[in-house]
């Protein structure tokens, strides 16, 4: 039984769902392919996730294919109403609503472990953490899950060390094909939507501190000197650090780029990245917001204990008056940017993401019962399969190795 927040909704997500379906080639082919075989067939699928339109098609995906999806989301503010309607109303289950609190959150995860997965697509990894806390009866049902993004990863390789995780897990995440694309340019583009359709303010000319440089970082960073905007970086990985001065950013400790930063976008999946010594620093005016998965990159308690809250000057802009007398604005409650203030990676990115995460369920059908109860990587001929059909959707064609080629790359003479 779905539990969402309204029905009627439905005809604006199909709107949506259909719209992302037809810029989707990807998966559209994988949907071609296994619809007539139904691999899935007689298997529950439990999915916690972004609940937005890309998502709903990817899980629509999976339905056609035989499986029993039961969805839920992976951020309240993400979750996207209209969207489960219109999920509810093709006979998918639906648990969430946006705007959830931490306790109706954790229910509607609750909720889906209790479907009793065979499957499992998680964004974050609260669903596999909260199935093996609180269902550990159900465990045995499960073959194997998939991991979307970095955050996720680095909770699940903390529970396989210490022999905590009970079946194997996909790292979507560290394929090729996920974090060159929707961690570098989908991060890249969506964050800076979400930030400027939310601010309405311009980017050239500012400093914007970008807190992290793995994929995403590169990716925000990117598209932020696109924009004409004086880029500063913050590491503490030195390998990154260099790479980062090298791309010819500006790279310096917190403390430094606290002082002169207009905006600021973390990445790094770690907490308090912006803390209370950071917000005493900032400049009149300064924007935070984050686009990693959790909302404690930015502490915001001390954000609040600093500072007196003054409302909302615009949807999704909390305002504080620091004591100093200086303004700062915290962006979608210091949530997922891209997602909380937006609509997410666009869809021809994410027709990538989701079909690696097909590949995913697959392999784990064939060779799940053989695999470690560890997070593994997806073999890379999925990388190769995916990027193939995204090339044939685009028209594009390459060359492939002659005969005496592969001979000469196999000798060693």
């Amino acid at each position: 039984m779905s539990s969402i927040r309204n029905t009627e909704l439905a005809p604006e997500g199909h709107r949506r769902i259909d719209w992302v379906s037809r810029h989707m080639p990807v998966l559209n082919k994988l949907i071609e392919q296994y619809s007539r075989e139904k691999p899935f067939n007689n298997l529950k699928m439990a999915v916690c996730i972004h609940l937005e339109a890309k998502s709903a098609y990817m899980a629509k995906s999976f339905r056609e294919c035989g499986a029993e999806v039961v969805i839920t989301g992976s951020n309240p503010l993400s979750t996207q109403d209209a969207i489960a309607a219109a999920l509810v109303e093709d006979g998918i289950e639906v648990y969430g609503w946006h705007g959830a609190t931490t306790e109706e959150y954790n229910t509607h995860i609750r909720s889906t472990i209790d479907s009793g997965p065979n499957l499992i697509i998680d964004d974050g990894g609260d669903l596999i953490t909260m199935l093996h806390r609180d269902r550990p009866d159900l465990i045995d049902n499960v073959i194997g899950g998939a991991e979307e993004t970095t955050t996720g990863l680095i909770r699940l390789r903390a529970m396989a060390e210490e022999g905590k995780l009970s079946f194997p897990v996909i790292a979507v995440n560290d394929s090729m094909c996920k974090y060159l694309f929707d961690n570098r340019y989908g991060t890249g583009q969506s964050v800076w939507d979400g930030i400027m359709r939310t601010t309405n303010l311009l980017i050239s000319g500012k400093n914007v501190v970008v807190s992290g440089f793995g994929w995403c970082g590169r990716g925000v960073a990117m598209r932020a000197a696109g924009l004409g905007a004086n880029v500063i970086i913050t590491e503490v990985d030195p390998v990154h650090a260099l790479e980062a001065a090298i791309e010819g950013f500006r790279v310096m400790p917190m403390t430094e780029a606290a002082q002169i930063g207009d905006i600021f976008v973390t990445t790094t999946g770690c907490r308090e990245v912006i803390a209370a010594e950071h917000i005493a620093l900032l400049k009149d005016g300064a924007i935070l917001s984050n686009a990693g998965h959790f909302d404690v990159e930015i502490d915001k308690v001390a954000l609040a204990d600093l500072g007196e809250y003054m409302g909302q000057p615009r949807q999704n802009i909390d305002e504080y008056k620091l004591k100093d007398g200086k303004r700062v604005y915290l962006l979608g409650e210091g949530r997922l940017v891209n997602l909380a203030a937006g609509d997410g990676h666009p869809a021809e990115i994410m027709d990538l993401s989701f079909a690696l995460q097909f590949e995913a369920m697959l392999y784990l059908l064939r060779e799940g019962k053989n695999l470690p109860k560890s997070v593994l990587k997806l073999p890379v001929e999925s990388d190769r399969r995916t990027a193939a059909l995204k090339l044939e959707a685009m028209g594009v064609k390459i060359d492939t190795l002659s005969c005496r080629q592969e001979e000469y790359l196999k000798a060693w003479q």
